[in-house]
């Protein structure tokens, strides 16, 4: 099974109050023999593929889902206020495994689905991706089921790649630095590379990079590993390469949107990104290279290529829900191969290697960016920032030696000091 493959540095988290996936009765108060589901869902172009597909599920089952769909913060304030409460009000609840899952865990607040996924032959827990699996699994027992993925790949210009006298995009960092280094030469007011900036935001873009030094955030002990010579090779390559080679007077407060603009303006040849934004670069109406634009794995450092593969939302039973099992048949239903093949025919990367396998589940895809991603999904590792319960504060002390090496400050002694900073984060943590 592939919930015992958890990643050494979650050894530490104590799964508080998880138990088996069952209920309790009581009709009125939505106990096992309750026919109303009620779901908690976030704002999400898979939400809305999922609500125009519930009648079916209803028809199917015989069972009412009670739909709630909220922004980003208002489903925060919403679980702050019910999961401590210990209410039963929600059943399924969609969660950010990286970013609330460790908290999660620690508080009980997610039931044990280690015997659901593996009880059903059929729907196949080990279709889904090694990374994102990993990603739900909290000491041995699985707590949720990814529904997105994202992974980190190489967006490039293919004529200016060209132009220059490649024949390929890069497949190595050092030939990703030469080759930015050329372009920008070549090509007056065109960057050789862009990505994020600014402090918090660029932690997970940086993440593949430190991953493919050889670099962690967190050694195998739960202790900092950010002031490890692989990371500071890994802080010292990230700054050098959009120092050197990216924008002039680059912000150091960039995130997506404005990393995105300035390669899809046609300002940039190369650009480190999420695959889930890729329209945004090959949309004629968003961008004025959607003709140019090439995809390519995460080019393989020292360590190899070891890009992040992350589920960015899940689904989970709430533990003190008393309709257990019903919503254990809805994420049965919503995570089944075909709802997964028809979000991902939608445009949103799902989890399962047989819907990537399928030819109508990558038709409406770049060839080059399929290509790309199942790549990324083999080595692919499963989190892309610090695995802690408070991730802003984490990212903002890891994040500091990126905005230093860009600016040209002592990579070693920043990621030193970030080093010590984050270690007595983690004791203070424990």
């Amino acid at each position: 099974m592939r919930q015992s493959a958890i990643a050494t540095s979650l050894a530490v988290v104590s799964a508080i109050g998880l138990s088996a996936c069952g209920g309790g009765d009581g009709e009125e108060s939505g106990g096992e023999g309750s026919s109303t589901v009620k779901v908690t869902l976030a704002n999400h172009v898979w939400t809305d593929n999922i609500k125009e597909a519930i009648p079916e599920f209803e028809e199917e089952t015989g069972l009412t889902v009670e739909l709630t769909q909220l922004g980003e913060d208002q489903l925060s304030d919403q679980y702050n206020v019910k999961l401590n409460a210990g209410t039963g009000d929600i059943d399924v609840m969609m969660y950010r495994p990286l970013q609330e899952g460790k908290l999660f865990a620690d508080n009980g607040y997610l039931a044990d689905l280690t015997d659901e996924v593996s009880e059903n032959a059929e729907w196949d827990w080990e279709d889904f991706q090694a990374g994102p699996a990993e990603a739900t699994t909290y000491e041995d027992a699985v707590v949720g089921v990814p529904i997105i993925t994202e992974q980190e790949v190489l967006y490039y210009r293919t004529d200016l790649l060209e132009a220059a006298g490649y024949s390929a995009p890069p497949a190595t960092l050092e030939e990703l630095e030469e080759a930015a280094a050329k372009i920008a030469e070549e090509n007056p007011g065109i960057a050789g590379f862009v990505a994020r900036t600014a402090k918090s935001a660029a932690v997970t873009q940086f993440s593949s990079f430190l991953y493919s030094f050889g670099g962690e955030f967190i050694d195998d002990e739960g202790n900092s590993a950010i002031g490890s010579p692989e990371a500071k090779e890994a802080y010292a390559f990230y700054g050098g390469l959009i120092r050197e080679h990216g924008p002039e007077n680059v912000s150091t407060d960039m995130g997506w949107p404005e990393a995105m603009a300035i390669f899809t303006q046609g300002q940039a040849a190369f650009y480190t990104e999420a695959n889930s934004l890729y329209k945004n670069a090959t949309d004629p109406a968003s961008s004025k290279v959607s003709d140019t634009v090439g995809f390519a794995p995460f080019p393989a450092g020292p360590a190899g290529s070891k890009p992040y593969n992350i589920p960015s939302w899940a689904l989970g039973v709430n533990e003190a829900s008393e309709n257990q099992e019903n919503a254990w048949r809805f994420i049965e239903w919503a995570t089944s191969q075909e709802q997964t093949l028809e979000n991902q025919k939608a445009g949103v990367p799902g989890a399962r290697v047989s819907v990537w396998e399928d030819p109508e589940g990558t038709a409406d895809y770049p060839a080059d960016l399929v290509e790309a991603i199942a790549i990324s999904t083999k080595e692919g590792i499963g989190h892309d920032r610090p695995l802690v319960v408070k991730v802003a504060e984490a990212r903002e002390i890891v994040g500091q030696p990126i905005v230093d090496a860009i600016t040209g400050e002592d990579v070693d002694s920043s990621a030193e000091a970030a080093h010590e900073a984050f270690q007595a984060f983690l004791e203070d943590a424990e």
